[in-house]
């Protein structure tokens, strides 16, 4: 055990035993998302570098505390890349690693085609609360037997554990892109985007705003030029590099925020039609929604969402007292606490990062 990992591990080996919590950091790019921060900060910066990389097998081994950008760059020189586009968010002289990523388990515009962050995590390296150090899964797919735990901490916000390694599928660049607009209302937006997903289109990510979708495409050289050819639209020039970059940053005028005002997140059926609620930039085919609204003015979310089997995140906003995730059904709730027990019996990670009492 090397000598970061030997402090890290004593001082959760020590906040145990008293009870301290603690509060498990890497860049501090998302230190917005979640509920309220707590506890002792635990800086996970020292676990850093690249253990692996296997090109041809598509697969690297990185430790937690690694900025992503370096990670992206060193895969980048190979042609290859993480498909589900995690965002930095950095700003202010945070920068993203690598464990923040997948304990934030958020993904950018291509999520709804290519899978989530969770998809991509084969293994896991992470101490848990009694600090011990675990190992599940390993750097193949076929390697599950058992509970999945690797891609469990994937949007868990470091409640469960503190990675320490993280293993990865990576995936080659696509040969070619392009990103059609096409002016249409949300409602058109939607049914057209329905109409695409039953067709073989070679669909990457899409985005509707104010009368505009823009959809790109990715793939073989082939492909791209006969879903054009299908689809029709008009194609964006070298500003769709800066369009998809300032969505998966939330960048774009959209995301910036006026005094009380929040985003909301709705993670619904993309079959769903207009909500009519606000402010709407609509991403991943219909199925995730933003919302741009006064907090005086948030409608009750939960009851918009009882019947189209969906959930709701506050995601930016001033004022979380009113909750940041849809409260969860109790036999879901009941699982998660239980986890909690076997993983944290003490409860020092992250305390009320996700829910106030967990």
């Amino acid at each position: 055990m090397d000598s970061a990992l030997q402090h890290i591990t004593e001082r959760v080996r020590a906040a145990a035993a008293a009870g301290t919590p603690l509060r498990i950091r890497g860049g501090g790019s998302k230190d917005f998302y979640g509920q309220t921060l707590q506890g002792d900060l635990l800086d996970t910066r020292p676990l850093a570098g690249i253990v692996s990389y296997e090109p041809s097998e598509l697969v690297v081994t990185v430790r937690a505390g690694t900025a992503l950008a370096e990670l992206e760059a060193v895969l980048a020189e190979k042609g290859q890349y993480l498909p589900f586009e995690p965002p930095h968010f950095a700003s202010g002289g945070a920068a993203a690693t690598v464990g923040g990523m997948v304990a934030a388990g958020l993904n950018g515009p291509a999520r709804a085609s290519v899978g989530a962050v969770r998809d991509y995590v084969l293994g896991v390296q992470m101490l848990n609360g009694r600090a011990e150090l675990l190992t599940f899964g390993g750097q193949v797919m076929k390697n599950v037997a058992g509970y999945d735990v690797s891609r469990l901490m994937a949007g868990s916000l470091g409640t469960l554990g503190l990675l320490v390694e993280v293993s990865l599928k990576v995936l080659p660049k696509a040969v070619a892109e392009s990103t059609l607009v096409f002016e249409l209302d949300e409602a058109q937006a939607l049914a057209q985007l329905n109409r695409w997903g039953g067709q073989p289109l070679p669909i990457n990510a899409s985005c509707w705003h104010e009368g505009a979708l823009m959809v790109r495409l990715r793939g073989a050289q082939a492909a791209v030029a006969a879903a054009h050819k299908t689809m029709g639209g008009t194609a964006m020039d070298a500003q769709a590099a800066q369009l998809w970059n300032a969505l998966r940053e939330q960048t774009a005028p959209f995301f910036q925020l006026a005094e009380g005002e929040s985003l909301v997140r709705l993670s619904v059926p993309d079959t769903t039609p207009p909500l009519d609620l606000g402010p709407t930039l609509i991403e991943w085919g219909g199925a995730q929604r933003w919302l741009k609204l006064p907090l005086a003015q948030r409608p009750d979310l939960g009851a918009v969402l009882a019947n189209l089997a969906g959930h709701a995140t506050l995601f930016r906003a001033g004022d979380k007292s009113a909750g940041v995730f849809t409260p969860l059904a109790a036999p879901l709730d009941r699982i998660h606490r239980e986890l909690k027990k076997q993983f944290d019996p003490a409860g020092i990670f992250n305390r009320g990062r996700l829910y106030p009492d967990f």
